[in-house]
């Protein structure tokens, strides 16, 4: 084994489930990963998942947070506000394999997103903190790791290295460059050798506010068609996918196209993360 020292650039928080991301100065880590990450998620009428797969549209939808309020902005729609403190019925519904609790967070909000995406019957439901979602154990081992709304762990990480390795390739097709709000990261790391480095890291430990956080990098993030999605127009294409398809399929996925590891937890719960943050990746191949 061998440790690379490194630096947490960027901290991302997509307090939807597949609408748009944004950067933040700081974010506290609890036991799902950061804290509102994934919290909410838009459900069909039958209350299964909904993602930008199916509806592309979904990139649109922009979230920011101030002063205890969720505010929800798309394209020629009033902004949906959402009280942090605020939720409306309980109920169930289906994310992947998993039926979980959540609340429903009302009629206005359901019908914000229908009109948007144009599909009768939506909600917008929030995760109850009581349910405990689980990531597949076969990854994590021992860690017992729990999930909001991801597709199947706490936090995703990538590094700078391997977005501009990508953007190398897709300039040498024609292509043009794609930026990180494509891969839909929580943890940008800076400063490691070589893209892709973060295949290899077993470990990452990065100082925080309350002390060090130390993840452990389980199971590389298999992509599918969101990376092509553009998320200032929704307008979906293959470059992205077709680059990946050159030299990204991993046989630890069943040849899956991979950008970024999966992360659990191993300490470090209740820390406050800030980007600019220092980081050790302990690598063994």
């Amino acid at each position: 084994m061998s440790t690379l020292p490194c630096t947490l650039s960027e901290i991302r928080l997509h307090p939807v489930k597949s609408c748009g991301g944004f950067s933040v100065s700081e974010s506290l880590l609890v036991e799902t990963g950061l804290d509102l990450d994934r919290a909410w998620m838009v459900v069909d009428a039958h209350g299964d998942m909904l993602t930008q797969r199916e509806l592309p549209r979904m990139a649109l939808v922009t979230a920011s947070m101030r002063r205890g309020d969720l505010a929800l902005r798309a394209p020629g729609m009033l902004a949906l506000h959402l009280s942090l403190e605020a939720v409306e019925a309980p109920t169930r519904v289906q994310v992947w394999d998993d039926t979980v609790a959540a609340y429903d967070m009302g009629a206005l909000a359901g019908q914000w997103f229908s009109d948007f995406l144009g599909v009768k019957g939506l909600r917008l439901v929030r995760f109850d903190p009581e349910q405990k979602r689980l990531s597949d154990r076969k990854w994590t081992g021992a860690i017992e790791a729990e999930n909001a709304f991801a597709d199947g762990f706490p936090l995703l990480v990538v590094s700078t290295a391997s977005l501009a390795e990508l953007n190398r390739r897709l300039a040498l097709a024609g292509q043009a460059a794609v930026d990180m709000a494509r891969f839909r990261p929580n943890l940008v790391l800076d400063g490691l050798s070589a893209a892709h480095d973060e295949d290899h890291v077993d470990t990452l430990e990065i100082e925080a506010e309350g002390g060090p956080v130390v993840l452990k990098l389980v199971k590389p993030c298999a992509r599918c068609t969101i990376p092509d999605v553009d998320p200032a127009t929704a307008a979906q294409g293959h470059a992205v996918t077709d680059a990946l398809a050159a030299y990204r399929a991993d046989a630890r996925v069943k040849g899956g196209l991979t950008f970024g590891m999966n992360a659990v937890i191993v300490s470090g719960i209740d820390a406050v993360l800030r980007p600019g943050a220092a980081a050790k990746a302990t690598l063994a191949f």
